[in-house]
């Protein structure tokens, strides 16, 4: 590894491209500030170790001469990357100097001037630091935009980075996601602090900071050569001040695990479209979990509950699901198991050579030779494929359980019914509303459950005061069944009955106030004391429980609306 090098000498006749399996740009106010700080604060006679850039070249011969990097790469000897680690620094670099940038354009002394008129310094035009840094116009009539940095192209920022970031004009309808909303503020960020820093330091000040930026922030370059040490590299390394998810992890993983097969189980089309299909999927998976820019979800909740449905439950908390899925499903020796295939051998008696026996052939033994071990991977590549499909198929789902209102493929009444079970309190029961979604295409039939999950949520949790994980165990049990097809819509609503038998009457059927009034007698003794009476109600579309406690003694009086049910009894939460 050569010597850290700043990063006006990082990009001589270099362009860099994040890979469409990586995740956006997840730098927030806390990253954000600190790199701030450390460049405004940086004495003059000190460098700044900025960490550390790992790149994997792309071979001249796989660039596309329909790409827009063709004519440098083929004409101008430059050479294209793709960035394993260091891109979140590499992305606030360029999203600074574009900040820069405008904000240089926007000086009362700057206006109505060209590029080539305005001056970071002495001798730097606005137009050179632009060609230097952020983007190249192919001549001769300057047609289009090259990048020094990007995303590739089918990656969900790039359009996001060309139009809104980097200011290229021509956008059409532009998605936004948790990611694209930090690109977005983060030249908001930088444009606010140029502003106010030109304001106290004047233009000296910003020829200063541009100085220091550029000349006195370095990286250490490694550039990789074999594409095996990209993901074994990459799996060990955090970006700076933002750990990997989990997520993020698994999907290198399975990268990895591609790269391992033999061309007999895997050859080298099979091999990348795999690996085709993993980037589709966690392309997607990024996608809706941050496609409500305002409350984005959280990888390692969806990672878990995708988990609980594919693959197992477990009533221990913190990271199982992580340590199965690295440590046990998804490994090398997985893939590099070796299975002997079994070979009935026949019995052989040693003959030793007597030259006056007779020679009956028919007497002789014959020996089966056992075949050769032959080395098959005990975690098959279809595996591979089944699992990453699941996991973008219900990644879309996962985000309905959160935004129904925001897919624009559930019905109204379904809607109106996720965004009940999510105002009561959902609990454990997401992943069966993920798998519900994934698994029946008829609306009515998920309505059915959805009710009885919420009567089950309403009465053995807000009523009973059941544990949270009451019936946890059976039901994310029965989250795997569905996702396999091996329940049914009806045995699934019996099996959520039959699992509130403890709070109704067996021979009448009717709810069984005695833990509801405990509980209330409880609220009462653990209270202040103060006041003639505590006035507690719990409600939900079809449920009001109205309770009065007055000292020395719990009154309880229940309103509810009667609905049609197929039971004898026609109240759907106490009945």
């Amino acid at each position: 590894m050569d010597e850290p090098k700043p990063l006006d000498s990082l990009f001589q006749e270099k362009l860099f491209r994040i890979p469409d399996y990586q995740r956006g740009y997840a730098w927030r106010d806390v990253q954000l500030i600190a790199f701030w700080e450390d460049l405004v604060n940086l004495p003059p006679s000190r460098s700044h170790y900025t960490g550390q850039l790992m790149l994997k070249e792309v071979p001249a011969a796989e660039v596309s001469n329909e790409s827009k990097e063709y004519w440098l790469v083929t004409d101008h000897s430059f050479k294209l990357y793709h960035v394993v680690d260091g891109q979140q620094r590499l992305t606030t670099f360029v999203i600074f100097l574009q900040s820069f940038l405008d904000v240089l354009r926007s000086l009362p002394e700057n206006k109505g001037k060209s590029d080539e008129a305005i001056y970071v310094s002495d001798t730097l035009s606005v137009a050179a630091v632009q060609a230097k840094f952020l983007f190249m116009l192919k001549p001769p009539n300057d047609q289009f935009r090259t990048y020094k940095f990007g995303y590739t192209i089918d990656n969900p920022s790039d359009e996001y980075m060309r139009h809104q970031v980097m200011g290229e004009v021509g956008a059409g309808n532009v998605t936004e996601t948790f990611y694209t909303l930090n690109l977005s503020n983060a030249k908001k960020f930088f444009t606010d602090q140029l502003r106010s820093w030109h304001a106290a330091e004047g233009s000296t000040g910003l020829q200063e900071l541009y100085r220091t930026l550029t000349k006195r922030f370095l990286f250490n370059e490694y550039i990789i050569k074999d594409e095996f040490d990209v993901f074994v590299a990459f799996e060990t390394m955090n970006n700076r001040g933002k750990k990997l998810s989990d997520l993020e992890l698994l999907k290198n993983r399975l990268i990895y695990l591609t790269t391992l097969y033999g061309d007999d189980e895997l050859d080298p089309s099979q091999r990348a479209d795999l690996r085709s299909t993993i980037n589709d999927a966690w392309r997607e998976v990024y996608f809706q979990l941050g496609r409500n820019k305002h409350k984005p979800l959280n990888d390692d909740d969806f990672l878990r509950a995708h988990w609980t449905m594919y693959f197992k439950y477990s009533r221990k908390t913190g990271k199982d699901y992580i340590k199965f899925l690295l440590d046990e499903q998804f490994t090398p020796k997985s893939v590099h198991k070796k299975v002997v295939h079994p070979v009935e051998l026949e019995a052989a008696e040693e003959q030793m050579y007597d030259p006056d026996a007779e020679i009956d052939g028919e007497n002789q033994a014959e020996e089966v030779l056992p075949v050769a071990p032959i080395a098959t991977a005990k975690l098959r590549p279809n595996e591979i494929r089944d699992y990453v499909k699941s996991l973008k198929m219900s990644a879309v789902h996962w985000f309905a359980t959160f935004n129904p209102s925001l897919t624009g493929t559930l019905t109204k009444s379904e809607i109106e019914w996720i965004e009940r079970l999510n105002r009561l309190g959902i609990a454990y029961f997401r992943p069966m509303v993920m798998a519900l979604l994934k698994s029946f295409d008829d609306p009515k039939k998920r309505i059915v459950v959805f009710k009885e999950i919420e009567r089950f949520i309403f009465v053995m949790f807000r009523l009973t005061q059941q544990r949270a994980n009451y019936g946890s165990s059976e039901f994310s049990n029965a989250v795997r069944a569905i996702d396999r097809g091996e329940l049914s819509i009806d045995d699934l609503r019996k099996q959520i009955k039959e699992r509130m038998a403890i709070s109704f009457d067996p021979e009448h059927g009717f709810y069984l106030f005695g833990d509801f009034q405990s509980f209330l007698q409880k609220k009462f003794d653990t209270g202040s004391g103060q006041g003639n009476r505590t006035l507690i109600s719990f409600r939900s579309k079809d449920c009001v429980v109205i309770a009065e406690v007055k000292p020395l003694v719990v009154e309880w009086r229940v309103s509810r609306m009667e609905v049609p049910s197929d039971e004898r009894t026609s109240s759907h939460c106490f009945q």
